[in-house]
């Protein structure tokens, strides 16, 4: 990969039905028809992010010609381990995960996928299985992924 050495400070969306081979930086390609943001790391390493845009992945927010991708991005599998939201269009650095809470973040994504999907291997508190449309009306359909993170850490807690 090669790298630039620059954090990127802001990413200009650019709607495409196909993600390009080369990804040009400081651009996040968005694909509506195959669910897929992508850009180039932001810290400049030069990585190829992918961001899968479903309910257990990342959501999308158009607001006029600014993009909200929706949780943040945490590169765990680089070497740069960068760790940025971005938000109205702007990179929004964040503070570097030690290992235990990569590891912690990647068990609660699992037990997210587990949970929506309806896997039996979820640990999941002893008294119920979780269905967001039956045990959560209240949540909304944005941000789907925090809300189900949310409400396991509540049952979890209880």
């Amino acid at each position: 990969m090669q790298k630039t050495n620059m954090k990127q400070t802001q990413l200009s969306p650019e709607f495409v039905e196909f993600i390009p081979e080369q990804l040009a930086n400081s651009v996040l390609y968005i694909s509506k028809r195959y669910k897929t943001a992508a850009h180039k790391c932001c810290c400049g390493c030069g990585e190829e992010v992918i961001t899968p845009l479903n309910p257990t992945d990342w959501s999308l927010r158009l607001e006029g010609d600014l993009v909200t991708l929706h949780p943040s991005i945490g590169n765990w599998s680089f070497a740069c381990k960068s760790h940025y939201w971005i938000r109205k269009s702007k990179v929004v650095w964040s503070y570097q995960m030690t290992q235990k809470e990569i590891e912690h973040g990647r068990a609660v994504n699992r037990n997210i996928k587990n949970v929506y999907f309806g896997s039996e291997d979820t640990k999941k508190p002893s008294h119920s299985k979780v269905s967001p449309q039956t045990d959560a009306p209240h949540l909304k359909p944005y941000g789907l992924l925090h809300n189900l993170l949310n409400e396991l850490k509540r049952l979890w807690n209880s």
